[in-house]
């Protein structure tokens, strides 16, 4: 995981200092005074960004643990699916976004609400930008290989999350706790991103049965990990497909747990609500939607500038 001598692992890095001066936009050492932004939200918010709709997942678990918070979310629409870019190409969009949201709203913390960009970039933010908090995904193989009772259990994931040398890390770190059968799920986010919801079905109904047999008898899968952000939003198929005595594992609840922790006293502490603003490099109406599908929020989504 790879984790400095102070700060978390990939599911929740931080520095000791959680909110010094941070680094130029350019990347270039010494402190820089950002853009100020609208009056809507506080002086310091929370930034997500993910590939596109996915990351709401995370950002409904954000807001139901941290009400308090203002969150600028970001879907990267135009440069999406991730989960078909290559290293090099991700590491560059997140270093365009996180300097983005450092410079315009100076954030105080930032979650990456993707699996697939968390692998790819984490590890170069942290070293970009020592002082902010960032928070990332990655399956939920540990918390599965713990509850799991016949020790077998399917992970769905974007090919480039199973394909990433953070997943085989943590496959190595959980060697003889259980077997794992990982299915890569082309086309699937991309599905949820447009909400076509007979390829979803037909989808997750393809990669569960190339998974095998579910269930909680010896042999069977009990558990299935889902490794993308964007899949939360098709449990209901998935449930379908499984049965009920399956557990289904996301990563929003557990990001959102982490976020609290490392924030810690920077938390706001006002009594009211905090706010959202959404910006996409992508379609803005296609992005609303889905703010309004899954949120049941309504309001302007921005473009974002890089």
């Amino acid at each position: 995981m790879g984790a400095g001598p102070h700060g978390y692992d990939a599911a929740g890095t931080a520095s000791d200092e959680p909110n010094p001066r941070h680094r130029r936009p350019d990347g270039k050492p010494g402190a820089y005074i950002p853009r100020l932004r609208g009056p809507f939200l506080s002086e310091h918010s929370i930034g997500v960004f993910d590939s596109g709709v996915g990351g709401l997942s995370v950002l409904r678990s954000l807001r139901l643990e941290l009400p308090r918070e203002d969150f600028i979310y970001v879907a990267d629409g135009g440069h999406a699916p991730y989960g078909e870019r290559d290293d090099e190409y991700l590491v560059e969009r997140a270093r365009a976004i996180t300097h983005h949201l450092l410079a315009r709203y100076r954030i105080k913390a930032l979650v990456i609400a993707c699996n697939t960009a968390t692998a790819a970039a984490i590890q170069r933010l942290r070293q970009e930008h020592p002082g902010l908090p960032i928070v990332g995904v990655e399956p939920a193989l540990k918390p599965a290989a713990a509850a799991s009772a016949t020790h077998r259990i399917g992970v769905m994931a974007t090919r480039s999350t199973l394909a990433s040398a953070k997943y085989r890390a943590l496959l190595t770190s959980l060697q003889g706790q259980a077997e794992f059968v990982s299915q890569a799920c082309d086309g699937l986010a991309h599905a949820i991103e447009l909400h076509d919801t007979t390829k979803i079905v037909a989808l997750c109904a393809q990669y569960t049965s190339q998974l095998g047999q579910f269930g909680v008898e010896p042999g069977q899968i009990d558990s299935l990990v889902l490794g993308c952000t964007h899949y939360a939003f098709a449990e209901a198929e998935l449930r379908v497909l499984v049965g009920p005595a399956v557990r289904i594992l996301d990563t929003g609840e557990p990001v959102a747990k982490r976020t609290r922790q490392v924030l810690a006293s920077l938390l706001a502490q006002r009594a009211g609500p905090g706010q959202c603003r959404f910006e996409t490099s992508g379609e803005p109406a296609q992005l609303q939607t889905a703010i309004q599908r899954w949120l049941q929020l309504a309001g302007p989504v921005g473009a974002l500038p890089v």
